[in-house]
């Protein structure tokens, strides 16, 4: 997928968080991205790794950075909280120049904002690292994915592991059955 049609997906997947209500600081960004991209298979073609809060991309990071450069996101301080994203008007004109796309993905960006804008960033975490290690152990049991989660992020409860891999389980199935057939990959 070209920058500009990536960039147009991005500002959108932000508008919809907002819209949704989430904080939508760059957790939350990089998480909904995630599942945008690894869930509902949108190739935005971001590289993601398991880092300190769960699945993480520096080509994200960068491209934010460089969004924000163009002048297609701007940042809102909040204090004493984080920075805030946001899309700002320009970016209008960037998703206008994609409309065939933005409605091929219309479904899954709706998805992945209404399943994650009213999550904090413990719970992103935790859904997120859930995700990432049920889809490299998917052959394995709850209780066997639940124990590699909290041996990777020793804070997070077995219990706190065994209700993410659920909540992603069941998150999983409504994307497959649903979302997935609108842009079939």
């Amino acid at each position: 997928m070209n920058r500009i049609k990536k960039a147009g997906l991005l500002t959108r997947l932000i508008e919809e968080l907002r819209n949704n209500g989430s904080w939508c600081g760059e957790t939350h960004v990089q998480k909904a991205t995630f599942f945008a991209q690894e869930l509902t298979k949108i190739p935005l073609g971001f590289d993601f790794i398991l880092y300190k809060h769960g699945p993480f991309s520096f080509d994200l990071r960068d491209e934010l950075t460089a969004l924000r450069a163009d002048g297609l996101l701007k940042l809102e301080t909040q204090w004493p909280y984080g920075p805030r994203i946001s899309p700002t008007q320009q970016s209008e004109y960037i998703k206008s120049l994609y409309p065939m796309t933005l409605r091929k993905y219309k479904t899954a960006v709706s998805f992945v904002t209404d399943q994650l804008s009213d999550k904090g960033v413990i719970e992103l975490e935790r859904l997120a690292t859930a995700f990432y290690v049920s889809r490299l152990e998917e052959e394995t049991s709850f209780d066997e994915r639940a124990m590699r989660l909290t041996s990777l992020k020793p804070h997070i409860s077995r219990e706190d592991a065994r209700e993410a891999i659920q909540a992603i389980t069941e998150i999983a199935e409504i994307a497959q059955n649903t979302v997935l057939s609108t842009h079939p990959v």
